[in-house]
């Protein structure tokens, strides 16, 4: 969708990059960097004003050497494929605050603009830090984004002790509040663009890939915390791309599929335009994926003799490079429970040009088992859960070698 009218800035929001990320110990960096460079060329072919990158840079607060050169790589790719953009790195929740923070001072000699925390100067919330410009073709400063990190329990004011419902809630809100009206009384009525870092009600999660963030154990904030006036709202966190509440609050999404779960995602950026008449439109670029994920099979679950000819079916060069090969998620049915299951799939899979990331395994319910009441979690004792994950996952019980393993962890904390 585009602008019948004028766009006074064009901007390229993207999130949850996650970089570092691994599946089953499979690196993730070649699909990181073609999905990086398919980035920075939809950002130069726009012409964009500004790029936003909504937080979850890192898959971890600590990441790897090579992680952290892929963000520095990119950045200057993106400096010198759009020279006068804005560009705002944002952490989320899987950032360390710190390390987007301490290279500030290099980082704005490259016009990228870090923040990893909410700043505060004697006090009041600190606009030189969070306010900033975006210029459009002619120099002239068109809009600004208000630039907001992942809120962590230091970044948020404190609720009142006689409040009446969710205190995070409130001190989010009020967060946004305090922030967008000291933003108006510098801007007056320009067009603002905000930023969060966080789970909106309604808005859509990816099973087993994204965390319960908000502080305090809450799970989402409504999306009338974002002030209405407000041109558009660059969130992060939720992997599907998605709006929330309204239609200028969206989720970018995750560049790459993180889980099993997101293999029918359309990954991929947002250009949002905002016209001379105040109007917003935005436009969903995919990108394509430089490695197959793939569910074999497609729906339901194979039986183990079926195994061999869904992957030969795949029909997959046995030449392709071990870093591009499609990473492949499995579903089996058996009739009972079966010693050795894992050992044998993998050496049928090993026959093929795959990667086997996952394996769901299908078992029939027995009708004439008697119902047990379930139990609390705190009435399971932690072996009993660890047996039971391990046969859920491998199709057989856990060796005397995985219970020592496990004892031990549970030695270590």
């Amino acid at each position: 969708m585009t602008l019948n009218c004028l766009a006074v800035i064009r901007f390229l929001h993207t999130a949850d990059w996650h970089l570092g990320a691994a599946l089953q110990g499979w690196s993730r960096e070649p699909e990181h960097r073609a999905a990086l460079s398919q980035l920075v060329a939809v950002a130069k072919a726009r012409d964009v004003d500004a790029v936003i990158i909504a937080g979850d840079v890192f898959d971890s607060l600590n990441p790897s050497a090579d992680a952290q050169r892929l963000l520095f790589d990119t950045l200057r790719d993106l400096r010198g494929a759009c020279p006068r953009a804005t560009i705002a790195l944002l952490a989320g929740n899987h950032d360390a605050a710190g390390r987007l923070e301490a290279p500030r001072a290099l980082f704005e000699i490259a016009g990228v603009h870090s923040i990893g925390v909410v700043a505060r100067r004697e006090g009041a919330f600190d606009l030189d830090t969070h306010l900033l410009p975006v210029r459009d073709a002619s120099g002239a400063v068109a809009a600004h984004i208000l630039a907001l990190p992942y809120p962590r329990a230091a970044d948020l004011p404190v609720a009142p002790s006689d409040l009446s419902g969710s205190g995070v809630v409130w001190s989010v809100r009020e967060l946004y509040r305090e922030a967008t009206a000291a933003a108006r009384a510098r801007i007056g009525a320009a067009p603002l663009i905000l930023t969060g870092h966080l789970h909106v009600a309604g808005g859509l999660e990816s099973e087993g890939a994204e965390r319960r963030i908000l502080v305090g154990g809450e799970h989402a904030a409504p999306p009338d915390i974002f002030p209405a006036d407000a041109a558009y709202v660059a969130l992060g966190h939720l992997h599907r791309p998605q709006h929330v509440g309204r239609e200028t609050i969206r989720y970018s999404g995750a560049l790459i599929p993180m889980s099993k779960t997101e293999i029918g995602y359309a990954h991929g950026v947002t250009i949002v335009e905002i016209g001379d008449d105040g109007g917003v439109a935005s436009d969903r670029v995919s990108l394509t994926r430089a490695v197959e994920h793939l569910r074999v099979p497609e729906r339901g679950a194979l039986a183990m003799d079926e195994i061999d000819a869904a992957l030969c079916k795949l029909a997959i060069d046995p030449a392709t490079p071990q870093d591009a090969r499609p990473f492949v998620h499995l579903a089996v049915k058996v009739d009972a429970a079966a010693a050795g299951l894992k050992a044998e799939i993998d050496a049928i899979c090993e026959k093929f040009p795959i990667r086997l990331v996952s394996l769901a395994v299908e078992r029939p319910q027995r009708s004439d088992a008697p119902h047990v009441a379930p139990l609390r979690l705190a009435e399971r004792l932690p072996l009993d859960l660890f047996r039971d994950a391990f046969e859920t996952t491998h199709g057989a019980q856990p060796t005397q070698e995985h219970v020592a393993c496990f004892n031990g962890l549970l030695e270590d904390e």
